[in-house]
């Protein structure tokens, strides 16, 4: 079984309009979007949810008011000022709580305690292009990285089940916890840039990761013909790092044409950019 991990070391450089063009060209497959945080594969694959999970990632401190003798030591001890007075005795603010569990250390009466909370929620579903593991954090939640393994550990399951033989993963933007965990034990990523100066600065970064990790890289540089100047410019850098580019997008409203159609661009339309994805994924496959 294959792994290939598409990112891009920051946000709408079209790593998702590429996954969803690789999804319908691809066969045996199991889907894994690992954008948990905001999630939008869904939008041109279209599952059908046939098993959903509850994920609970942090826990949120409680206050029992009936053992509270009201001394204020949780509230002095609380560094993200979650636990403040109120009429009815102290309350916490669960946007506020981190987890952290200092407010049971200190209390003395045995009021304060943690509970574990629903964080979000990770789905199975199928497409028409193969089944699909996904997920949802819930507004101001944290554990991204937690959920994105979740996603992970679920598409890997469902590949043995159904004997795919390839887990395509649409991975989170940026180089935080939640790529790391896109990135984690895959054969392969495939790093999306655009020919712009914070394109290669965010190229630079993401190679550095996929570097320490160990994970083979190469590159596509989407819309090439905005700046050919950066475009030449971020080759040269690739060179310097023996990075291989393995294919260069032009620039075409058809691409948002299929986003508002809701369709993958191959299936949109038979033009230049799908035939310049499709060679891409031939020499990536």
């Amino acid at each position: 079984m294959r792994q290939i991990t598409i990112i891009s070391g920051k946000g709408g450089t079209g790593k998702t309009t590429l996954v969803a063009s690789f999804a319908a060209l691809a066969e045996n497959l199991v889907i894994a979007d690992c954008d948990v945080d905001a999630p939008d594969l869904h939008l041109l694959l279209h599952p059908e949810i046939v098993k959903s999970e509850k994920f609970k990632g942090l826990n949120v401190a409680v206050i029992d008011k009936e053992k509270c003798i009201e001394c204020g030591i949780c509230e002095e001890s609380c560094r993200f000022k979650a636990i403040s007075p109120a009429k009815s005795g102290y309350v916490v603010n669960p946007t506020r709580c981190e987890g952290c569990g200092v407010c049971v250390f200190v209390c003395d009466s045995d009021a304060a305690r943690l509970e574990e909370r629903v964080s979000g929620h990770a789905f199975i579903s199928k497409t028409k292009y193969g089944m699909m593991a996904h997920a949802q954090l819930n507004i101001a939640e944290e554990a991204s990285g937690k959920l994105v393994t979740v996603v992970r550990n679920n598409s890997q399951q469902v590949a043995e089940e159904t004997g795919a033989d390839l887990i395509l993963i649409d991975g989170s933007p940026g180089i935080g916890c939640p790529v790391i965990a896109s990135l984690t034990g895959v054969d392969m990523a495939l790093v999306i840039t655009e020919p712009t100066m914070s394109g290669l600065h965010d190229l630079e970064r993401i190679l550095d990761v996929t570097r320490h990790f160990g994970v083979a890289s190469v590159v596509c540089i989407n819309k090439c013909d905005i700046n050919e100047k950066n475009s030449r410019m971020i080759a040269s850098f690739c060179r310097e790092r023996g990075v291989t580019i393995v294919g260069n997008i032009r620039y075409d409203p058809v691409v948002t044409e299929a986003m508002v159609a809701a369709m993958p661009v191959v299936e949109f339309s038979d033009g230049v950019v799908s035939d310049a994805i499709k060679k891409i994924w031939e020499s990536i496959r």
